[in-house]
């Protein structure tokens, strides 16, 4: 019985193959509904799931488990003070506070004068958490930000502009009149801190970083209006965020609208949800393309039928069974989809590779994309197959034979 069963496969997979071969070009304008389709999907999978990578890197390289704070306070007080910053300090599961101050200056050197220098004061917190930032030199250090030391850090374009051709380190710069030791170059991970850059704190003049007490007197404030506050334990973000707040509202006097607390990890989350979403809606459109192939090969299916109208008559009456001739057409429809599903897979993959060299994306195989390309090829193979098949398997064989 089950030989029996096995030779009736065999058959009518040879036979569907031969019939396929026989159309040619019919067949390869059918298939071709599904290629597009399926190379439609697996690329945009692919490029969407190497983007979304790309973008979680970023936002890692931000900090999760950093709460980012923007002070802007009320009209009796503009951002906050030491004491403030202390208490931030002492909450639990605080790893560290890291102040920002941001300005533009003028920079001269010995030998170069630059105007519109970005001027961006940090602390030991802010270069501990950036362990690659220094290229050459030291950081900043504790004791250079409670004696507001006049020590800075130069990045490249700084370097050129003031240093053109020479050693910086060592040298002095002077800051609106006031001279800086220069004790460290930047590496071009400076580039990486993604917020700074979002607030709008670069030149192309070049950046240079001093204690942010120095900063401080440097643009004539007293308070902070920017800090990050990083977490020991991630799994406690939303605890520090809440003891954060009580710290804020006490600081400006439970005033609305006095301060901003970006959570990371929520940015984070939001954006996977959005890049999700964007992807699902991508699919969509591009399964449309599928269904177009799918009706292709029905199509297809169809006129094949009414072309073998004369063979289907004359195997019924030589003792073909229903379910053998719906059997075949059948295979010959899940053949063309599962064919262009394969072919879709590899033009997908390869284009998804040649857009990652072109994008400088990281390319990773998605195995949900694949599965998702032979899926839909196969149901569109059954699903739109089925229907001719069943045509097939139920003309009546006298008048099938009339048609000879």
């Amino acid at each position: 019985m089950l030989k029996k069963k096995f030779g009736l496969w065999k058959e009518s997979l040879r036979m569907s193959v031969a019939n396929i071969w026989d159309s040619k070009m019919r067949s390869f304008l059918t298939v071709l509904g599904i290629v597009i389709g399926v190379t439609a999907i697996i690329a945009l999978i692919t490029i969407m799931q190497s983007a979304t990578s790309a973008v979680t890197e970023e936002f890692t390289a931000m900090g999760t488990g950093r709460l980012v704070v923007n002070a802007g306070g009320t009209a009796l007080k503009t951002g906050l003070s030491a004491e403030d910053l202390e208490s931030i300090r002492t909450l639990p599961y605080v790893q560290g506070v890291s102040p920002s101050v941001g300005n533009t200056a003028t920079v001269k050197s010995a030998d170069a004068w630059v105007e519109d220098v970005t001027i961006d004061g940090y602390n030991e917190v802010y270069f501990q958490r950036n362990q690659n930032l220094v290229a050459r030199g030291r950081a900043i250090s504790p004791l250079d930000v409670q004696s507001r030391n006049h020590v800075a850090l130069l990045d490249a374009a700084a370097q050129k502009s003031l240093f053109y051709g020479k050693d910086p380190l060592g040298q002095t710069i002077h800051i609106n009149g006031y001279a800086y030791l220069i004790i460290g170059t930047l590496s071009d991970a400076d580039s990486s801190d993604v917020m700074t850059q979002a607030q709008g704190s670069s030149s192309d003049s070049g950046r240079v970083i001093i204690p942010y007490t120095s900063a401080l007197t440097l643009a004539g404030r007293r308070n902070i209006t920017s800090l990050s506050v990083y977490v020991s334990d991630t799994a406690y973000t939303d605890q520090v965020q809440t003891s954060l707040k009580g710290v804020l509202d006490a600081a400006f006097n439970y005033k609305d609208d006095s301060y901003k607390i970006i959570n990371m990890e929520s940015l984070l989350n939001t954006m996977d949800t959005m890049l999700s979403m964007m992807t699902m809606l991508l699919v969509g459109i591009a399964s449309i393309a599928l269904l177009v192939g799918g009706i292709g090969i029905m199509n297809m299916m169809l006129v094949t039928v009414s072309e073998r109208t004369a063979e289907i008559g004359l195997r019924k009456a030589l003792g073909a069974e229903p379910g053998q001739i719906q059997l075949q057409f059948l295979i010959e429809s899940i053949i063309l989809s599962i064919s262009g599903g394969l072919i879709g897979i590899v033009l997908g993959l390869g284009i998804s590779y040649i857009f990652s060299v072109i994008a400088n994306l990281s390319f990773a195989i998605s195995g949900m994309a694949i599965v998702l390309g032979v899926g839909f090829s196969a149901a569109v193979g059954i699903g739109f197959g089925w229907a001719p098949a069943r045509k097939a398997s139920a003309l009546n064989p006298i008048d099938a034979l009339r048609s000879i």
